[in-house]
């Protein structure tokens, strides 16, 4: 794993001044947390479900979630041709299991479900046919529907599937329409970055990845949502992405984004390094 010493404080002027005016970062950092509040809710979600719901594991088709209002709900639907929800959990803010609200109550989807389940679905079908998307070995895919205005996208993330490592990249993004048809499909990151991490370290560590041009100047949403999930399991004080013109750092404390010009960086990291 990557760690860079931890940077003197001094550079956050610098990085408060230029991320707080840009419409593009702001952007970025909010569709980020919206990611989180529906990914978190599935975790958590899931794991529910598998405890209280025994005797429905063999009729589960699926699940999604979405945020609402304050709270975030993760919706379990059935194999049924015509899936009905015969599960919602509810979460607060806080995503603390014991104030968890579960509902058994079977019922038909709300429109607005139902534009999930259709974009989720079909962007299912296109990951599954399409070489564009990559499965590496101990790993899944994760997709999250969101609709925000008139923006409808399944986020296509990785997941690890073993332990004390977390992974960036080989994400996707599928958008669609109005009418819940997918109009264009791409990559975000052209590769994938898996960051090892031991549950002994030090916290207070700064870990790094780099970005290539075609994935973007800044830190993107799905690095965002990644970092809000593990954050806390890591125990990282930030993480740093790099790219050819800017560098965005994100604190793993308070989920806040900073961002400055790597020629800044660069020059903050040399006159670092003359006073150690």
């Amino acid at each position: 794993m990557k760690y860079l010493s931890l940077i003197a404080l001094t550079f956050l002027i610098y990085t408060q001044v230029f991320g707080q005016g840009n419409k593009g970062i702001i952007n970025i950092k909010k569709e980020g947390k919206y990611l989180y509040r529906s990914e978190m809710a599935s975790w958590l979600g899931s794991d529910i479900f598998t405890e209280k719901f025994k005797e429905q594991q063999e009729n589960i088709g699926g699940y999604f979630s979405y945020p609402d209002n304050e709270r975030t709900n993760c919706v379990f639907f059935s194999k049924d041709t015509v899936p009905k929800v015969i599960a919602t959990i509810s979460f607060d803010s806080t995503y603390n299991i014991s104030k968890a609200i579960v509902d058994s109550k079977e019922r038909v989807f709300l429109d607005s479900e139902n534009d999930l389940y259709t974009i989720r679905r079909k962007a299912l079908e296109i990951i599954r046919t399409d070489t564009l998307f990559k499965v590496y070995q101990n790993t899944r895919l994760n997709l999250i529907p969101i609709i925000q205005g008139d923006e409808r996208k399944v986020y296509v993330l990785t997941g690890p599937q073993v332990s004390n490592v977390v992974i960036f990249g080989n994400d996707y993004k599928i958008d669609f329409n109005k009418f819940n048809e997918p109009t264009n499909r791409a990559r975000i990151h052209n590769s994938i970055i898996p960051i090892e991490y031991k549950q002994d370290e030090q916290k207070g560590a700064v870990s790094m990845h780099s970005h290539l041009p075609e994935t973007g100047e800044y830190i993107t949403s799905t690095d965002i949502c990644t970092l809000m999930l593990y954050e806390k399991f890591v125990k990282w004080k930030q993480h740093i992405v790099i790219s050819k013109t800017y560098v965005s750092i994100w604190s793993c404390d308070d989920d806040q984004l900073l961002t400055l010009t790597k020629k800044a960086w660069e020059k903050i990291y040399i006159n670092q390094k003359k006073r150690n």
